[in-house]
């Protein structure tokens, strides 16, 4: 049985007085894709934040590899091996392209190095053109790949991708979901958040949709292809 790199039991979480995660079960295996979904605002950010120690739960656990990383920094729980690409990218915009990567480059806690500098631009030519731009001056679809690239060369084995391709160009986007696609083939496991539910649904394993703050439903490849309806119903399109 592949290995459980992230699990959440019984999650609350709380921003202020407002009760936004309700007890949430989640969990992500070794080599495995998994779409997490649900309309705005209701608690995806949020469990992935709080999984990673951006916002302290204020109930439940979570494990990295078996270990609990309750109240761990958020520095020491992805240097277990999570790649993060947050909502809003989150990139150093009066660093150049070529300083975003350098900076993040490292081997994993095993000393694997599959993700290079190098492979690192073959996979991303657009990054390549512009290693002297500031980050400031990348397109958001440029942006994107920019953190995404960042993230592995962490050399994860679980990557988060929150709102993929939120507010880019369909060619862009064409461009990420492929990126996406080639990155599931060299067995890194994938969380992936974004709207387009159809290309999440092509290239996850299993499906968790999130209702006010709580799972209401889950299901795998086989399932959302053969009742997208039931999907649907939760998701509103």
């Amino acid at each position: 049985m592949a290995e459980t790199l992230l699990e959440a039991r019984g999650l609350h979480t709380y921003y202020g007085a407002s009760h936004v995660l309700h007890g949430v079960d989640f969990a992500v295996h070794e080599g495995e894709a998994v779409g997490l979904m649900g309309r705005n605002g209701m608690g995806k950010t949020t469990l992935i934040r709080s999984m990673l120690g951006l916002v302290p739960p204020r109930a439940g656990t979570v494990r990295v590899r078996g270990h609990d990383v309750a109240g761990w920094p958020t520095f020491r729980v992805t240097r277990q091996g999570i790649g993060y690409v947050p909502e809003g990218r989150g990139i150093f915009p009066n660093l150049s392209v070529r300083e975003n990567l350098q900076m993040s480059a490292r081997p994993a806690a095993d000393g694997r190095c599959d993700w290079t500098y190098e492979r690192v631009l073959a996979t991303f030519p657009r990054l390549a053109e512009r290693l002297d731009h500031g980050g400031a001056q990348l397109s958001g679809g440029e942006q994107q790949m920019l953190t995404i690239g960042r993230a592995l060369l962490t050399n994860p084995s679980l990557l988060i991708l929150d709102e993929a391709t939120e507010g880019l160009a369909p060619l862009i986007a064409k461009e990420i979901w492929r990126i996406v696609r080639e990155i599931r083939t060299t067995g890194i496991a994938t969380v992936i958040v974004d709207k387009n539910y159809a290309h999440v649904t092509a290239l996850t394993d299993r499906n968790v949709v999130l209702v006010k703050g709580k799972v209401a439903y889950e299901c795998d490849a086989a399932q959302a292809r053969a009742r997208p309806e039931a999907l649907h119903a939760f998701l509103g399109v």
